[in-house]
């Protein structure tokens, strides 16, 4: 397809999981159930991949991991696998870190192995000017389209003001989406005002707020007057969506479904927001801020037999004292919530070859 289909299939909203990584526990790469997770989330009905993102762990980019490429090369072939069966494509997000030489090279390697679409984190330039993150954003969109990223502090993310949105959207023409993931709301605000100030109604708006998922699909943000069109998150670039994310497609097909039908929210689906967001507090260990976040998640696919191990490059990454505890209590109290039985029917499938 060309770019701007691929930009429109972006901006008509979809679920997107975070991918995570699957490893020995001599910290190898597990390939057949790294293309497992991939298949995993195609089959539950995702519209594209997040691969070399926090969720997928900083750390394969270090030099005596040698994972970042291998990583990306896989989850391509599996979505090419599946694209050749689709109609519309799966969209393929890369991550981008780094100070600005790092950022253009991996950028390269993005455009390079076939990704649409580069996820830019700025935790990098934690002391740079506005004026010199927008030119980071500039030289990087040079070479692949970007989707911009607000990643909260307390997980390695600096503050980026409503000015630098706004500056964002006005001088970078090739800013197709941004991810929200701010936990915050006021930040979040900062975002919408300021791409909307800017004039840029073509950015595709997309939540990474794990602790707020559905009602940030479901609300309308109106941020002028009265009589303009409000923004709309169209869908969710997620690490929360990386587990149960059969149940997730479904929950945002709801919420798709509350606005093609006139925006009619009810008390059920308000209920099933705020379970969502207990549940996300187990998995990414919200109790001790965040820091047992990447091991829930391998938790969570360990459970369901998708991985052999719970295992995060990082020995730093593990459970938090009481978070199995946690989940055990989410499968317990919303069985909706989880897609064990799907998992199971089609995970030896997925495992093969």
């Amino acid at each position: 397809m060309t770019s701007v289909s691929i930009r429109s299939v972006l901006q008509g909203g979809l679920v997107i999981p975070a991918h995570p990584l699957a490893i020995t526990t001599a910290k190898k790469l597990d390939e057949r159930r790294q293309r497992a997770l991939s298949r995993y989330y195609i089959a539950a009905g995702a519209g594209g991949l997040a691969v070399g993102v926090h969720t997928t762990q900083f750390e394969i980019r270090e030099p005596r991991h040698g994972l970042f490429r291998p990583v990306l090369e896989l989850a391509r072939e599996e979505c090419d696998r599946a694209d050749a069966a689709r109609n519309t494509p799966l969209v393929r997000i890369g991550g981008i870190c780094g100070a600005t030489a790092q950022a253009v090279r991996e950028a390269e390697l993005l455009r390079d192995l076939g990704y649409h679409v580069g996820l830019l984190s700025l935790a990098a330039l934690r002391n740079a000017t506005d004026e010199e993150l927008v030119g980071h954003c500039h030289a990087v969109s040079r070479v692949i389209p970007l989707c911009g990223f607000y990643l909260q502090p307390a997980v390695g993310g600096r503050l980026l003001s409503y000015r630098f949105w706004r500056k964002l959207g006005e001088s970078v023409p090739e800013l197709w989406a941004v991810k929200l993931a701010p936990f915050n709301r006021y930040q979040s605000l900062d975002v919408i005002r300021g791409l909307r100030d800017a004039g840029r109604h073509d950015v595709a708006l997309y939540t990474g707020n794990d602790d707020n998922i559905l009602i940030d699909l479901l609300t309308p943000w109106r941020v002028g007057e009265t009589s303009e069109r409000p923004s709309r998150i169209v869908g969710g670039l997620l690490g929360h969506w990386a587990v149960w994310t059969r149940k997730a497609v479904e929950q945002w097909e709801r919420c798709d479904r509350a606005w093609r039908e006139g925006h009619v929210v009810d008390a059920e689906l308000l209920t099933l927001a705020s379970q969502v967001t207990d549940a996300n507090a187990a998995v990414f260990d919200a109790a001790n801020g965040f820091a047992g976040c990447l091991a829930g998640i391998q938790e969570v696919l360990r459970r369901q037999g998708l991985l052999e191990h719970a295992e995060c490059l990082s020995d730093h990454e593990r459970l938090s004292p009481g978070q199995a505890e946690e989940l055990d209590r989410i499968d317990r109290v919303y069985p909706h919530l989880v897609d064990d039985d799907f998992v199971l029917a089609n995970r030896e499938t997925w495992l093969a070859g």
